[in-house]
């Protein structure tokens, strides 16, 4: 009898198991700030929905197994701080940001909580890690820094546009993180024989003024040294640029799609993609000390044909046949 009822008792317990499973809370999600200095859009910038389909290929999905607190400056360099320390109140398990900006707003908030760039200029110049190899620190990710670029954006807009002379660059020269490439810009236009315009841009207010001395000093061409600043005005630098009929290079794909001439840069996607692996690793576990930062592999050209229409440009065959993209 007693054998009969303990087997009772242990069959219950078996039917009732799963059940008391079932009834278990989940596992607490992982909780990822991401901090940015532009204003965030909808639909996602080219970059965030690349970050957001890699997370999604390693299994992870906001609202789901992950949730994201999405924490935007709004084009102002001083709130990054504010929001950093906001997020390190919130406890979250990592920060991701893209860009140098937002990078240092988040490791002077936490030496603790990870912080993953999804790229960034100069990680070692600007001081968010030790080395490409041993970050050392709580920063890891991936690095866009390829100052070189700078001149090669030069020489392929002398190779399309061979009669420019005087080349207006807007950039912001506060920000030291995009310095290397502006040193190297002035070295290829020593050696290519072109006199730079520098108009500098360090707030959201300079760009009027900025557009008024470009106007003014009428150079042959236009280029930037993008950084979050310069990136949020993809839409509006292309726009002033075809009003002057000035021919124009960026350094951000977005720029020739809002009808820039060229665009001659590393993939953001590719690389805000990859971060994901980042953040991966280490919600499993990965120090970011010992995750090396990876630098782009991948670089893209592209040309907007309609753009060259416009200016009366013929782009040359050396030229096209190096576009990864011909917009028509």
């Amino acid at each position: 009898m007693k054998r009969r009822a303990f087997a009772s008792s242990l069959f219950a317990s078996i039917l009732l198991l799963p059940l008391a499973l079932v009834a278990q809370p989940p596992a607490k999600a992982p909780r990822i700030g991401y901090l940015v200095l532009s204003p965030l859009i909808e639909p996602p910038s080219a970059e965030r929905a690349a970050f957001l389909d890699g997370l999604r290929a390693l299994g992870y999905v906001d609202g789901k197994n992950i949730v994201i607190e999405y924490r935007s400056a709004e084009g102002d360099p001083e709130a990054l701080p504010f929001l950093a320390a906001e997020l390190v109140d919130l406890k979250v398990d990592l920060i991701v940001v893209p860009g140098a900006q937002p990078a240092l707003a988040a490791k002077d908030a936490s030496a603790n909580i990870p912080v993953v760039m999804l790229f960034s200029p100069d990680p070692v110049g600007t001081g968010l890690i030790a080395s490409l190899a041993r970050p050392g620190g709580n920063v890891t990710g991936m690095s866009h820094f390829a100052p070189e670029l700078g001149a090669k954006r030069l020489q392929l807009l002398k190779e399309t546009v061979p009669g420019v002379k005087r080349v207006a660059v807007l950039w912001d020269s506060g920000n030291f993180a995009i310095a290397p490439e502006w040193q190297a810009t002035q070295a290829a236009a020593r050696a290519l024989n072109i006199v730079l315009q520098p108009v500098d841009i360090r707030a959201d207010a300079d760009f009027g003024a900025a557009f008024a001395a470009i106007r003014s000093n009428r150079p042959d061409a236009l280029v930037t040294i993008v950084d979050l600043r310069t990136a949020v005005y993809r839409d509006i630098i292309p726009e002033f640029a075809m009003s002057q009929r000035l021919p124009t290079m960026f350094g951000l794909r977005d720029f020739a799609v809002a009808g820039g001439l060229i665009s001659y840069a590393p993939s953001f996607s590719a690389l805000s993609r990859r971060a994901a692996s980042y953040v991966d690793k280490i919600l499993k576990g990965a120090k970011p000390a010992d995750l090396p930062v990876e630098q782009p592999t991948q670089f893209e050209m592209v040309i907007n044909l309609k753009t060259a229409k416009a200016l009366g440009i013929t782009m040359p065959q050396s030229i096209l046949v190096r576009a990864d993209e011909v917009i028509r």
